[in-house]
Order: C-alpha cells, then sequence, then structure tokens
C-alpha cells in the first residue's frame, strides 16, 4: 500500500502510518499474513461510524435550522447509510488502497458496497486518532459535504412523507397535487406542479421529472408551514 500516494491525494500527512494503513487492512489480508502480526479495521470503523454521525448531525443541524429532529434523522440516515458511503469510497478512489486476502479479492470485494463503507468509515477513524476531529470536519467539508448540495439532498429526502406527516400532526387538512404546465421538448422537459393544502394553502415546484416537479413543491409547501408553526 502507497501510504504516501493516499496523503498526497487529501492533502494529509499521518504521523502514525501504521494506523494509516490499518484502516484499509481487510479481516481477509489479515487471516492470509499472520506471522506480519497486523490488525485488521474493524475497530476502526466503529469509531469512525461515531465520528461521521456526530459531523453529518452538526453539519445538517447547523445547514437546515427549520428542519425538526425527527427530518434531520432520516436526512442523516441517508446520508451516512451503506450506500451513500460505499459511493464516497469510489468518488474517492479509497478501493485502490484496500489491502485484501485473495479469495475476497477475486470475489470482488474491492467493489463490494459494504466493504467500500467500512473502509471510509475506518479512514475517518484512524484520521480522528492521528490528527483529531477538526481534521476530520475540515476533510468531509472538503470533499463529501461540498457534494450534499440542496439538490443531491433533495432526491435523499422524501419531502411529498415529510409533508403528508406534518399535515396529518398539525393540520388534519387535505392535500393535492397537480402538473400546472409542462414546457420544453420532449428529451429536456420542464415540469411545475402545485400542492395545495385544505384548498387554501398553495406552493409550486419545478423539476425535470413530474416526480421531482412534486418533490419541489412539497419542499416548498413543509418550509413554509414549518415557519408558521414554529
Amino acid at each position: 500500500m502507497d501510504v504516501s500516494k493516499l496523503e498526497e491525494m487529501f492533502s494529509v500527512t499521518f504521523q502514525n502510518k501504521d494506523i494509516l494503513k490499518q484502516a484499509f487492512t481487510h479481516s481477509s489480508y489479515v487471516n492470509e499474513h499472520q506471522k506480519e502480526h497486523l490488525q485488521d479495521n474493524e475497530r476502526l470503523e466503529f469509531l469512525g461510524d461515531a465520528v461521521l454521525e456526530l459531523l453529518v448531525s452538526d453539519y445538517l443541524y447547523h445547514k437546515y435550522v427549520q428542519l425538526p429532529e425527527g427530518e434531520l434523522t432520516k436526512l442523516r440516515a441517508r446520508i451516512v447509510c451503506e450506500e451513500s458511503l460505499s459511493k464516497f469510497a469510489l468518488q474517492l478512489n479509497l478501493h485502490e488502497f484496500i489491502l485484501l486476502g485473495k479469495g475476497e479479492e477475486q470475489s470482488g470485494g474491492r467493489t463490494r458496497q459494504s466493504l467500500l463503507a467500512d473502509v471510509f468509515e475506518a479512514f475517518l477513524g484512524a484520521m480522528y486518532i492521528d490528527q483529531g476531529i477538526q481534521a476530520v470536519r475540515q476533510f468531509l467539508e472538503k470533499f463529501v459535504f461540498l457534494h450534499l448540495t440542496d439538490d443531491v439532498l433533495l432526491h435523499m429526502m422524501d419531502y411529498k412523507t415529510a409533508l403528508q406527516e406534518f399535515i396529518q400532526e398539525k393540520l388534519k387538512a387535505t392535500l393535492v397535487y397537480e402538473i400546472i404546465s409542462e414546457k420544453g421538448p420532449s428529451h429536456a422537459k420542464q415540469f411545475e406542479a402545485q400542492v395545495v393544502v385544505d384548498g387554501t394553502r398553495k406552493a409550486t415546484g419545478v423539476g425535470k421529472t413530474k416526480k421531482e416537479a412534486e418533490q419541489n413543491a412539497a419542499k416548498k409547501m413543509y418550509e413554509q408551514l414549518l415557519q408558521e408553526f414554529a
């Protein structure tokens, strides 16, 4: 494993090179190299999971000041889930550095979703031990949070469900969606949706699909109601 290449990729310098290597060492590799007395990355994964959840929680808490606890929890779960973390690992090319046993390598372990997610968390755990939580925060801001745009988070969060639950709890009102316009050629359509709550409150949203337009309309209505009932 080329530790210096990994450090250069992310502009970081580890004091303890061994713990960085450990973060990328799968148990299958340890089992095949028992004479080297290596440690796998499972304990670092455990620690990195906790650090990641804290920093994502802090990020969402300050970015979405109107969202209640329940919705923040759902959004955090979508960000730190196995599918998302494995995508982050691939985008950052972390899979290139994983040390795997031959059997695990041959069975496709290097691109397995669960394994990639574990490596991502273990890497954060190693960084936390070696450099502290602020270094992990800076890494996430530079390589992860930067890509969590409103559009990306919109797809992660089901605003239609959130709005439905809110209305059932607070208003006991009716909720209706309709597509009010459709523009553009077939390969580049733009839809505008309207959501009407109890026949009086209205909000619109646009999107490349009817579903996206409805989600955007639901997002606007949801945010309006959060302010109204704050």
